[in-house]
């Protein structure tokens, strides 16, 4: 005798969107966006998905290959440009309507035995690097009386994790420097706000994934399986154009209200 209840299949998660789908009901067209480390992983799907979007895109990378490969696919301009180094901020447009500070890079170590040289280079590039390029960009903004400045933060933005002293710190700062700026931008039309994702699907990704197992002495399967995928409830990788369409989001024509945010894209990381 059955109970009348059918078996329930394991879900199936969805497909990844398209930058192309993420832009339905979001013209850009006339603005001009500035998205750093846009050569590969997040950067490319989101200078990919304003630019499908309308906006002109201008393409920041420190490889010049994969900088003028976006640009050239995307109709947008490319800067190879060192972040880490300050004065290359100043070689940058000003006359910016959406800033999406996304450039970033990784290091695995003990805090004991974190490089202290390594420490401060991730600060430049992923804190320093967008309040230069905040504070450069907002006169245009203000002047336009319209601003969106998106900054591509991490669940580790929210939360820490052994090993990654430099990221996680840097990331907080970045949380910090978003709020300010939401603050103070307000009154002139501007919106600054945290996309917080979890594990991405990116080449930055892949090397932690190398670095964690190498640290923690396992394979990189159990590197996913155990540390990456340990705390999400949603145990898979986030895709780029996922991320891409969140950003897309918070440039559309109903987020103007939402300022000061941090937006977990996390798999229900921070819900536990």
């Amino acid at each position: 005798m059955t109970s009348g209840y059918l078996p329930v299949p394991p879900p199936v998660p969805p497909p990844a969107p398209h930058a192309t789908a993420a832009t339905a009901g979001t013209d850009l067209a006339g603005r001009t966006a500035l998205v750093t480390g846009a050569g590969s992983g997040i950067g490319r799907a989101v200078a990919s998905a304003l630019a499908a979007a309308g906006a002109h895109v201008h393409v920041v990378d420190i490889d010049a290959a994969t900088a003028k490969a976006v640009a050239e696919t995307i109709g947008g301009r490319a800067h190879v440009v060192d972040l880490a180094r300050a004065e290359t901020v100043e070689e940058l447009p000003a006359d910016i309507d959406i800033l999406v500070n996304n450039a970033g890079l990784q290091h695995v170590a003990p805090l004991t035995e974190f490089p202290p040289d390594r420490f401060a280079l991730m600060q430049r590039v992923m804190v320093h690097a967008p309040f230069l390029l905040i504070r450069r960009t907002m006169p245009h903004m203000r002047a336009r009386g319209w601003g969106r400045i998106v900054n591509i933060s991490s669940a580790h933005g929210l939360r820490a994790s052994a090993f990654k002293a430099g990221y996680v710190t840097a990331k907080h700062a970045l949380d910090g420097l978003s709020k300010v700026t939401a603050v103070e931008g307000a009154p002139h039309g501007i919106t600054s706000n945290c996309v917080n994702p979890a594990y991405v699907r990116t080449p930055l990704v892949e090397r932690q994934i190398e670095a964690q197992a190498a640290t923690h002495g396992i394979d990189t399967g159990q590197v996913v399986s155990d540390v990456l995928l340990s705390r999400p409830a949603i145990k898979r990788l986030i895709e780029p154009a996922e991320v891409a369409a969140a950003v897309l989001w918070l440039c559309g024509p109903h987020t103007g209200y939402i300022t000061g945010a941090s937006i977990p894209l996390d798999g229900g990381w921070t819900a536990t």
